[in-house]
């Protein structure tokens, strides 16, 4: 008797049954749409949160001048006065911009998206 356990192949849980599911060649994908999606069309996902972070600089130290840190004391970032700061929506840099001060809240406003190349 063998301990081995014999492969087998199993069909995606979102196929019926009786469709083939040999290669990934023999699924057919449904075609896109002519049209841009909409702001309509992407209603099911408004509600879904994203983490968002405007990012004005960074700086690396060791653990021991980390640890030294006081109220008080200065983090020299890698940024100078007036660079635009990066924003990220989960962790992903998706466009730049300025802070702004509006009714004694920070803010920062959008001066260039980026576009991912690919």
């Amino acid at each position: 008797m063998s301990d081995e356990i014999e492969p087998r192949q199993l069909a995606p849980a979102h196929l019926p049954e009786d469709v083939d599911t040999p290669g990934a060649a023999s699924a057919t994908l449904p075609p896109r749409p002519a049209t841009p999606p909409t702001p309509d069309d992407l209603q099911a996902v408004f509600d879904v949160p994203v983490k968002v972070q405007a990012v004005l600089g960074r700086s690396r130290m060791d653990i021991g001048d980390l640890l030294r840190l006081k109220p008080g004391m200065v983090v020299e970032l890698d940024r100078r006065v007036g660079e635009p700061v990066d924003i990220f929506v989960n962790n992903r840099l998706i466009a730049r911009g300025e802070v702004v001060l509006i009714d004694n809240t920070l803010g920062v406003t959008l001066t260039e998206i980026v576009r991912k190349e690919g």
